[in-house]
């Protein structure tokens, strides 16, 4: 199928309406900014990463698809955001009882019907799981636009990697990273970076003003059109004694194993499972215990977080991100489950790889 933003937008407005009939429900309103950029083929509501809810929200009736906002919001998100046929309620922003109008007119399109929220208020139902788990699966044009931010994001993390010195801090290299993602458009979710004494103690911890020393670790989620694209690269100092270095194949190794897990119709849990026992193989046990380790990815970050009891089956349009770390050394790429591989959409060409498991895998940069 031959997809634009226009077609995109009407296939979501059908699955969401077959939903209303689904739970007999008079209206679908979705608040959050992760649901929003869904919806809206990537468009963003709001000009904060950390805010669950933005300026605007989609509302959609068996007949009608609305964006909701005022008057502060509206020019701009039709001008540079929000694509497609959508009919605009705007409100008054100094409107004293803007609040209330807009819950008046959400109820009055619901015609005395359910809504369903995905972050529901009074009056509202939340919706349901099997719901939810709908919009994880990727459709074509996702797919594509994630290629891109996951390609951009993996470009930021090389530049600020390769302009690092030792006597960087590593509130230095986030900062450069930041600068690099900003440059190509994306925005930082999170920047993480440490340097070789921090990093032995804390797997994933803010940047602080410690040199990075021997070794800096940077790990990142970067994110445009709503999709969140998470990665992390090692850099060393002088080089390695045993050329790919016992910390690079171990942590590879140990990532394969959850990798290889990763197939369409295996339980999330299963990727988890695989993972523990990685960990334990490397005479690590308990570490998927102690420490996150990613999980289902798309608009947010994780989507669903991997754990013993996460029986959500894998399929296929997924997208995946996992970051296995052991002491000295971590992995992370974001993946998409498509033709029944594992396609990385984080991988830089121009940084230094080793085929592990039949996939390309980063290595430790080397540079004096």
């Amino acid at each position: 199928m031959n997809w634009n933003v226009e077609l995109e937008i009407a296939h979501k407005l059908a699955q969401m309406r077959g939903w209303l009939e689904q739970e007999r429900a008079g209206a679908v309103r979705l608040r959050g900014v992760d649901w929003f950029a869904w919806a809206t083929a990537g468009a963003s509501c709001s000009p904060s990463q950390w805010a669950e809810c933005g300026c605007a929200e989609v509302l959609v009736t068996r007949d009608a698809a609305y964006i909701l906002t005022d008057a502060a919001e509206a020019q701009r998100l039709r001008h540079e955001e929000v694509r497609g046929s959508w009919t605009w309620q705007v409100t008054p922003w100094m409107q004293p009882r803007l609040a209330e109008l807009r819950e008046h007119f959400v109820q009055h399109a619901a015609g005395g019907r359910p809504v369903l929220c995905d972050r529901p208020g009074l009056h509202e139902r939340s919706l349901p799981a099997a719901l939810r788990e709908e919009r994880l699966p990727l459709l074509a044009p996702e797919q594509a636009r994630y290629r891109e931010v996951g390609r951009l994001a993996a470009a930021a993390a090389s530049e600020a990697l390769r302009a690092a010195r030792p006597d960087w801090s590593e509130q230095d290299l986030a900062g450069a990273c930041a600068r690099a993602l900003w440059s190509r458009g994306l925005h930082a979710v999170y920047v993480l970076a440490a340097g070789a004494e921090r990093f032995e103690r804390y797997r994933r911890a803010p940047p602080a003003a410690s040199p990075l020393g021997e070794r800096a670790v940077l790990a990142l989620c970067a994110q445009a059109y709503g999709l969140c694209a998470s990665l992390s690269r090692q850099r060393r100092f002088r080089p390695a004694r045993d050329g790919m270095g016992e910390a690079d194949a171990t942590i590879l190794a140990l990532e394969a194993v959850a990798l290889d897990a990763c197939a369409v119709g295996h339980a999330l849990s299963m990727v988890y499972h695989a993972l523990d026992s990685a960990y334990a193989y490397a005479g690590q046990p308990d570490t998927v215990q102690e420490f996150r380790q990613g999980g289902i990815a798309g608009y947010r970050s994780p989507e669903v977080a991997a754990g013993a009891h996460t029986e959500i089956a894998l399929k296929e349009g997924m997208a995946l991100a996992f970051h296995p770390s052991l002491p000295g050394s971590m992995v992370e790429d974001t993946f998409v489950l498509s033709g029944g591989r594992l396609d990385n959409l984080t991988c830089d060409p121009d940084w230094p790889a080793a085929t592990v498991q039949g996939r390309l895998r980063p290595l430790t940069l080397e540079l004096p």
